[in-house]
């Protein structure tokens, strides 16, 4: 970090009018309007550090973001100025002084992400923008128990959007991830709400929206409990389900040691 200050930021966002978190010419990202305001009470041009890159349409509850600075500005104001700046679909829920090595991508140790979805006949308008509406129920018990198979270190590569990263990069580890936790919540309502949560080490590109999209297949009959186990061994983006849509995903939480 350059600077003398390191400013950490826990923010929220609705990802609906946005090409995804990162900084791109022409068009809207979260990033970038972040950058353009931090550098309007600053007085100069700052790099925002996210946690991660969402892609567009994806929102989040607990994003981290990092920035140096020489400003003076207690972080208080940046609390108060950058919510006063900003549009109303990003919103800082905390400002606060980091140590000079903090990062928010490089220091988290794990992320926590949720996926929403509405199984009914006719799906509610409030919720067209932040939930996947299913046109069939699903068996929850056998979506559960290949939830409970995640649980673990596995190779996601049948979980991986193409492109995501080089596969001749030998360094680091590759499609390996560790998933921490994974669970179902069913709220019964004017719609049946289901909330897949998946908290792990890291994830690759996709690899949530990846994961329920075979879930889904799996509680619609389409699939079996023992097709879903069988993907971590033949690591094929091809032999899994279809990638569901952005609007149903949030970012709910990083994790820091």
């Amino acid at each position: 970090m350059t600077g003398e200050r390191n400013i950490r930021l826990l923010l929220a966002f609705d990802g609906t009018g946005y090409a995804g978190w990162q900084r791109q010419k022409d068009l809207p990202t979260v990033q970038g309007v972040l950058e353009e305001k931090i550098a309007v009470m600053t007085g100069g041009p700052v790099t925002l550090h996210g946690a991660g890159r969402t892609d567009a349409g994806v929102h989040a509850l607990g994003m981290v973001a990092n920035f140096a600075t020489n400003s003076a500005i207690p972080c208080s104001g940046f609390f108060r100025g950058l919510n006063s700046l900003l549009p109303e679909d990003i919103r800082i829920l905390n400002a606060s002084e980091a140590p000079p090595d903090f990062h928010a991508r490089f220091s988290a140790t794990g992320k926590c992400y949720l996926y929403e979805m509405t199984m009914g006949e006719v799906p509610l308008p409030t919720e067209r923008l932040y939930r996947t509406h299913l046109d069939h129920t699903l068996c929850l018990e056998e979506v559960r128990r290949c939830l409970d198979l995640l649980v673990g270190r596995h190779d996601f590569s049948s979980f991986e959007a193409t492109g995501s990263r080089d596969p001749a990069n030998g360094n680091g580890l590759g499609a390996v991830r560790e998933i921490y936790a994974a669970a179902l919540c069913h709220v019964p309502g004017g719609t049946e709400k289901l909330q897949v949560s998946i908290s792990g080490n890291g994830f690759l590109r996709h690899m949530v929206r990846n994961i329920v999209g075979t879930l889904v297949e799996v509680g619609q009959g389409r699939r079996s409990v023992e097709s879903f186990a069988h993907l971590f061994e033949i690591r094929d983006r091809s032999a899994a389900g279809p990638t569901m849509p952005a609007k149903g995903l949030f970012l709910k939480e990083v994790y820091y040691a």
